[in-house]
């Protein structure tokens, strides 16, 4: 088991996460994190870290990965494709391993749903 960043993250990007992981798992885009689940060693310290809970452990994609997004539910499929994009761009973005402002637009999009739209595939 590993954990994910979901979307929760995006626009936010509050790094306290990255000073409590043991093994430095976190890759940094431009408005959110992602994990390297091959990294990830699953002690979840980060998850109480996250403001905004949008850590979470691979058991919400576990059953799911497999299927069809035709037989998933809105939020299954979401999650599923945020597990991708931490496997994809944790490998193209840079390591972050200490902490930074959060992002200025965080305090306004903290509570905002569905934000997958937001996402962007640029670096920092």
């Amino acid at each position: 088991m590993t954990h994910f960043v979901t979307d929760k993250c995006i626009k936010c990007k509050h790094t306290d996460c990255v000073e409590v992981c043991p093994v430095d798992c976190f890759y940094e885009g431009s408005n959110m994190l992602v994990i390297n689940p091959d990294e990830c060693i699953d002690c979840g310290v980060c998850i109480p870290e996250c403001p905004v809970d949008a850590i979470v452990t691979d058991d919400a994609v576990k059953n799911i990965l497999d299927l069809e997004d035709s037989r998933l539910t809105d939020e299954q499929k979401t999650f599923k494709m945020f597990y991708n994009i931490n496997i994809e761009y944790s490998g193209k973005w840079p390591n972050i391993t200490v902490r930074k402002d959060p992002l200025d637009t965080a305090e306004e999009y903290k509570d905002k749903k569905d934000k997958a739209l937001y996402f962007s595939e640029n670096i920092e």
